[in-house]
């Protein structure tokens, strides 16, 4: 099976220095597909695109250029069929749109990748330039698609009722978590890198892009409800660049590190950040809204105890193995806080059920999942 599969934002992500996101799962999907055998891989860029270095082995990439573009607008005349011709020539058999550049094509069926529906859903909490035309092309785009993955039930039910997409044209296809997570870094390289970012025996940990979905304001009030001696014994340490509508959260962390209670680290190389993970004393993920909630089982694979929301994603994801918490209530999250730190028995039974959910969700896991859907596609049981 020859895919066409779409690197867009990773070549995007690559070039400003950082693949997270949408980047990372095209990574490191494209890898596990190249891996499992059975899909000759070929990455389609909109004007630019990753080498074997990325996805190595890898077919030659495609620079699909303006004429993708226009596609992905739902042009019709010669810039779609330039658009297309590539493909066509390349004898691609499926389409994967892995980011929300989603090509209008007729010769050869499209798989869209929505990740959720927070832009259509939640506006309030994206910063999109041009918001509402982004909005009605992602609505449009994502409804011509002739099968749509998403990454939990709970985005499932979300892209069906706001693009209104029929739910028997959307699987559900969860994220994996890296390997790197579960190798545990020995206890004199951790006290090494905790010793260099001057961090305490004992801290909560946040980890993410500073922006208002996050909840970090409402995560800080209930650190600072605590006792005075405790706040500074065990600190909340944040990792993370700042992101958007954060001016106000800045200036509080600012003043909670004089204070002592509390460290923002902008960022981190991916070691750090592991060796960060392996020992906290929790990671605090009390977000208001998510299509998956990935940081969540990668503190699972790390063996990190985690305080999570019981809204939107969360729960299915992190199952019975996180303490939950209602995101909307400062005075749940401290209890939590508290709890985790008072009740170590407990901890340790959820720090195994949460190792014990991470090895469920692997990589490997998704490429079949994803291969199934193509497949399926191109069988005709699951095309509109």
């Amino acid at each position: 099976m020859k895919v066409g599969f779409g690197t867009t934002a990773l070549a995007r992500s690559i070039a400003h220095g950082g693949v997270d996101g949408i980047g990372s799962y095209t990574r490191e999907l494209g890898r596990a597909l190249i891996a499992g055998g059975g899909v000759d891989l070929i990455p389609a860029g909109y004007r630019t695109f990753v080498g074997d270095d990325v996805l190595p082995g890898a077919l030659p990439p495609l620079n699909l250029g303006r004429h993708a573009v226009m596609a992905t607008l739902g042009a019709v005349g010669p810039w779609k069929c330039a658009a297309e011709e590539e493909l066509v020539t390349a004898h691609i058999d499926v389409f994967h749109a892995t980011d929300h550049l989603i090509p209008k094509l007729s010769a050869i069926p499209v798989v869209a990748t929505l990740m959720d529906a927070i832009p259509l859903s939640n506006p309030e909490w994206t910063t999109m330039k041009l918001a509402t035309l982004r909005r009605w092309l992602l609505r449009r785009s994502g409804a011509w698609a002739d099968h749509v993955i998403t990454i939990s039930d709970y985005s499932k039910r979300a892209i069906a009722e706001h693009f209104d997409i029929a739910p028997e044209r959307i699987s559900v296809v969860p994220l994996g978590v890296h390997p790197r997570f579960f190798e545990q870094i020995d206890q004199t390289a951790r006290d090494e890198v905790l010793k260099r970012l001057s961090l305490p025996e004992r801290f909560f940990l946040c980890l993410g892009t500073l922006q208002p979905r996050k909840n970090l304001e409402r995560v800080m009030d209930a650190h600072a409800s605590l006792p005075a001696a405790l706040r500074h014994e065990v600190p909340l340490v944040v990792v993370g660049r700042a992101g958007w509508g954060c001016e106000s959260l800045v200036a509080r962390l600012r003043a909670s590190e004089t204070e002592g209670s509390a460290r923002w680290l902008q960022y981190l190389p991916d070691f750090d950040v592991r060796a960060v993970m392996q020992s906290a004393s929790a990671l605090v993920f009390a977000s208001l809204g998510e299509g998956f909630g990935l940081p969540v089982v990668e503190a699972f694979a790390s063996r990190l105890l985690v305080i999570a929301s019981n809204t939107t994603s969360v729960p299915e994801v992190a199952a019975d193995a996180a303490v939950q918490v209602d995101p909307s209530k400062a005075g749940e999250i401290a209890d939590a806080m508290r709890l985790v730190l008072g009740a170590p028995r407990e901890a340790d039974v959820l720090r195994e059920a949460g190792l014990a959910r991470a090895r469920e969700l692997t990589w490997e896991a998704c490429a079949a999942k994803t291969v199934a859907v193509y497949q399926s596609v191109l069988d005709g049981s699951c095309r509109s």
